[in-house]
């Protein structure tokens, strides 16, 4: 499936520049299906923040999120640059609605892309950081999502009001994703007191976190068996309240199918810092539905996300907990051992290439597919005790 073709507003965003000169920027409104917005006599449609500031409005969107896409280069404050003999750009201070999830895609060759950001009504700037690669995604012959694309991981910044963005390296067609999840009604809030039932655990459904299921496309795609489990972390805040679990995933939700064009949320399930286990991509959590988590290697294998950032802080018990749950759910339902190793075949990656035999663990980090830090250092080195629980589990339980 490649990224459906975008519709263009006339323009319906206004951004600050370096100089103080108000800069109309169109914007890429993936889910509208009309013609082009009228203008206000002059051309510009100036975006109305808090204070009668102009800047980025972000715009409720089917998902249960507010979201604004903008390509990079018209938030430039000047033509690009050359830095270490590769063009970048550099944006001026863009002003915007409150926003919590930042992320940025491109087509071409490697990108560094940096931000900043301001925290809402705090004047003062975080310090730069690096965006990382995203290396999460459909297998190259899955004929999901679009091969030529490229992004960062969507990342929480917190709540913001103010963005720059750098990038260095050749970049074409830049666009910013600025998203921030709504509070839903109570009906889709996490409402269940489910419990585990013997080997299966309680997994809260999609249901639960406000999946909109016109966002996604296609059907999905059953494998014949489940092999492994490969372990991810998601790069959000690690104090993150229960409450926030449901936006946290309709954001990712968001940016993989209508910023990357993958047919749904990538992972097919979610672990939160409190143990709840949270069903991801659409299918039935009972059957082995391909995801799109881990480039090269998501046939016959599902992929589990813990929310937070596992370079950063620490994975508690309840996390061990909940991966040590699904693993040995999900495993023993296909004779395979959380403690063993199998060999299997790269469909292509950046670090095996298409037809190589691998001869991996059943429950892996994503670092043993891909050229990839994730899961986090301070994750995958207890991945043994992953395995350790879940073998314990059957043997319990089975």
């Amino acid at each position: 499936m490649s990224l459906p073709s975008p519709s263009r507003r006339t323009v319906t965003v206004v951004a600050t520049a370096a100089v103080g000169a108000v800069v109309a920027v169109p914007v890429i409104d993936a889910l509208s299906g009309g013609g082009d917005e009228p203008g206000t006599g002059d051309g510009v449609t100036r975006a109305r923040l808090s204070g009668g500031r102009t800047g980025v409005a972000l715009a409720s969107r089917p998902g249960g999120v507010r979201a604004a896409d903008v390509p990079l280069a018209s938030l430039a404050a000047g033509s690009a640059r050359r830095s270490t003999g590769a063009a970048g750009l550099e944006t001026s201070t863009v002003e915007t609605d409150p926003f919590s999830m930042v992320g940025v895609t491109w087509r071409g060759g490697e990108t560094t892309v940096e931000v900043r950001t301001r925290p809402v009504g705090s004047g003062t700037w975080r310090p730069w950081s690096t965006l990382r690669f995203q290396h999460d995604g459909p297998d190259l012959d899955s004929g999901e999502g679009d091969p030529t694309l490229r992004s960062t991981e969507l990342t929480w910044v917190g709540p913001s009001d103010a963005l720059q963005v750098r990038t260095s390296g050749a970049a074409g067609d830049p666009a910013l994703a600025l998203i921030e999840p709504e509070v839903l009604p109570a009906r889709v809030l996490p409402r269940s007191s489910t419990r585990d039932k013997g080997l299966r655990p309680a997994i809260r459904s999609r249901r639960d976190w406000g999946a909109d299921e016109r966002l996604r496309t296609g059907s999905p795609t059953i494998d014949s068996t489940i092999r492994q489990m490969h372990v991810h972390h998601t790069v959000n805040s690690n104090g993150y309240a229960r409450g926030d679990v449901p936006g946290l995933i309709r954001g990712m939700y968001r940016y993989h199918t209508q910023n990357l064009g993958w047919s749904d949320i990538g992972y097919n399930f979610l672990v939160d810092r409190f143990g709840r286990i949270w069903a991801g991509r659409a299918g039935g959590v009972e059957r082995p539905v391909r995801g799109a988590h881990t480039l090269g290697f998501n046939s016959n294998s599902f992929g589990v996300a813990v929310i937070g950032n596992f370079e950063a802080g620490a994975a508690n018990r309840r996390i061990i907990r909940g991966l040590a749950k699904i693993a040995a759910w999900k495993l023993h339902k296909h004779g395979r051992r959380p403690r063993a190793s199998v060999r299997v075949t790269s469909s292509g990656s950046d670090r095996y290439r298409s037809g190589q035999r691998v001869r991996l663990r059943v429950i892996d980090g994503h670092r043993d597919t891909n050229e990839t830090a994730c899961p986090g250092s301070r994750l995958y080195g207890r991945l043994t005790w992953v395995r350790r629980r879940a073998a314990a589990r059957i043997q319990r339980l089975a």
